[in-house]
């Protein structure tokens, strides 16, 4: 899946990749979508909880190594 726009969070713990999605999903159109690559463990659930709370999709996680990758459907 391609994605329209990708931000790097590596190197920043929560929440601030979850502040910059948030961000970035604001300035992309309904169905967009964003990757976000991130190297904090915990923004597995953060962004889990994120999707839930805001009604985006969570549309995949995946860990590579250190860092985990995770793509969201703009609502």
């Amino acid at each position: 899946m391609d994605a329209q726009k990708e931000i790097d969070t590596r190197g920043l713990n929560c929440p601030l990749p979850i502040l910059k999605a948030k961000k970035a999903l604001s300035e992309m159109s309904s169905g967009d979508l964003l990757k976000v690559v991130a190297t904090d463990p915990g923004s597995m659930r953060d962004f889990q909880a994120f999707a839930r709370q805001t009604g985006n999709e969570l549309v995949e996680q995946t860990a590579q190594g250190e860092e985990f990758i995770h793509l969201l459907r703009r609502r």
